[in-house]
């Protein structure tokens, strides 16, 4: 190389230098400096050549983290200390081995056309999108809408939650949107109701609903075919994204990775980020906790079990959408045996209705009762007589000897009927040993307790309350 050729570039680095200093003092006074630390002081100035000023950063995604985020600051800075027909160009290493760097150049950046380079990456981001979202939206089950979701006590905030959403995706408090709960009482329904939502009121325009499951496995697929960068372009330009069963990411942490800057692009942006988990944030294990501080940024809400109310009326939704009647007794027999689930309430009614179908026969209590049993007494497999002891002792605040005695008081009486009436529902005793469990009664009194307690259920709240809160406690006592 000669002499001076030699001089020219280290003029040029020497001016490179003086300029990014400059620049870097003005950032400094506008970001915060963990932010400045971060992502300004590993970039190297490499040169300056009239007014285009190069500067070397220590990968792509520190690359696109720069321009995604800090675009407007730097063509503000690079303007300023350099003058107004600046251009700034980087160039990006690329460890291709241990011991053998090389250094890529990115294509050029006018700064002083930011409107043109913004259309530009628009345009290619929204190409990639049209190309690949097959692969997603037909994930957004259009059944899955607000009008059908069945509102009550149970999830009257996550419901209230995600309207708020679906009318201001990212321009709202709850962002993220934490939807979690149990299997079965509606998460995937409610989430998929915001994208639909926000779709047909064409709210935004890049929705994608997607499972852990399948965004992990694209991931590998990515990684596999060399495709990561546009795997990561894709996710980080959708308006609105929607993640069910994040905890399925559990211990995935270079997917975890991946969210975690898909899920800072997002936010920094104002797009709207919808995740669905089956427990609390906090109770969420084998996850990043950077990755766990941001899921709380926004709002979660729980879905309980549905109380006897709202499943009442989830049946008769159902019943409405598939233009059959019931009896008030099935209803309420179906509604009273299954409280934890809402896919079984479904299931319990389509069973139902499929083998009166096939048998010609009527729907009435006692085909249901038949019908049902193996479901009904499925869940409880694992109760004894001696848990409805305890549990009715407990919850009527008894001894075992005032709920096995003599006396007739109405309070016991009750305690001691209700006692029978969920040994014969949730067992498989026979009336007899059912008798001789709560005081050596005969057969006879137990089904006289059996019939009194399904009647007040039908025509009291309070007793199908009691019904329902003493199978929740039998229910986890015998998990």
């Amino acid at each position: 190389m000669s002499p001076e050729v030699s001089s020219s570039e280290n003029a040029e680095k020497i001016a490179a230098q003086t300029a990014w200093k400059k620049c870097l003092d003005i950032i400094r006074d506008n970001i915060n400096q963990q932010s400045f630390k971060t992502w300004f002081e590993p970039i190297i100035p490499v040169k300056l050549v009239g007014e285009e000023l190069t500067i070397q950063v220590p990968s792509q995604f520190f690359y696109e983290w720069i321009e995604e985020n800090y675009y407007a600051l730097l063509k503000r800075t690079i303007i300023d200390v350099i003058g107004r027909n600046a251009k700034l160009t980087y160039s990006v290493v690329v460890q291709q081995s241990p011991i053998e760097p090389v250094t890529v150049r990115l294509p050029q950046q006018p700064v002083e056309q930011p409107q043109a380079r913004e259309i530009k990456t628009s345009r290619v981001a929204y190409d990639f999108y049209k190309s690949n979202v097959h692969r997603y939206e037909s994930y957004l089950n259009p059944k899955y809408v607000f009008e059908s979701f069945i509102k009550g006590d149970c999830n009257a905030l996550a419901f209230a939650a995600a309207k708020s959403v679906a009318e201001t995706p990212g321009n709202n408090t709850f962002n993220p949107l934490v939807l979690y709960g149990g299997v079965g009482l509606g998460k995937t329904h409610l989430a998929q109701a915001i994208g639909n939502a926000v779709r047909a009121k064409q709210k935004a325009e890049m929705i994608l609903y997607v499972s852990c499951e399948k965004f992990t496995l694209d991931f590998i697929n990515a990684i596999q075919t060399n495709r990561r960068s546009e795997f990561s372009a894709f996710y980080r330009n959708v308006d609105l994204l929607i993640i069910d069963d994040i905890q399925f990411f559990a211990d995935k942490e270079k997917t975890q990775e991946e969210v975690f800057h898909i899920f800072n692009t997002l936010h920094q942006a104002n797009k709207q980020i919808v995740l669905t988990c089956d427990r609390p944030i906090k109770d969420l294990r084998g996850m990043e906790e950077r990755l766990l501080s941001r899921f709380t940024w926004g709002l979660s809400a729980d879905l309980q079990p549905p109380d006897f109310e709202t499943r009442l009326a989830i049946l008769q939704k159902k019943m409405e959408d598939n233009g059959v009647t019931l009896p008030n007794d099935v209803i309420h027999f179906i509604a009273t045996n299954v409280v934890s689930n809402i896919r079984e309430l479904e299931g319990c009614l389509i069973k139902l209705m499929a083998t009166a179908s096939l048998h010609g026969r009527d729907i009435d209590l006692p085909l249901a009762k038949t019908v049902l049993k193996d479901i009904i007494r499925d869940r409880s497999a694992n109760i004894t007589l001696e848990m409805i002891e305890k549990v009715v002792c407990d919850y009527y605040k008894l001894s075992p000897n005032d709920l096995k005695g003599k006396s007739r008081k109405q309070e016991l009486a009750l305690a001691r009927q209700m006692a029978m009436f969920l040994g014969k529902q949730l067992t498989n005793s026979s009336f007899k040993t059912i008798g001789l469990h709560f005081g050596g009664r005969d057969h006879s009194t137990v089904i006289h307790a059996v019939n009194a307690i399904e009647k007040e259920q039908n025509e009291s709240p309070e007793i199908r309350k009691d019904i329902e809160e003493l199978k929740k406690r039998l229910e986890i006592l015998a998990l």
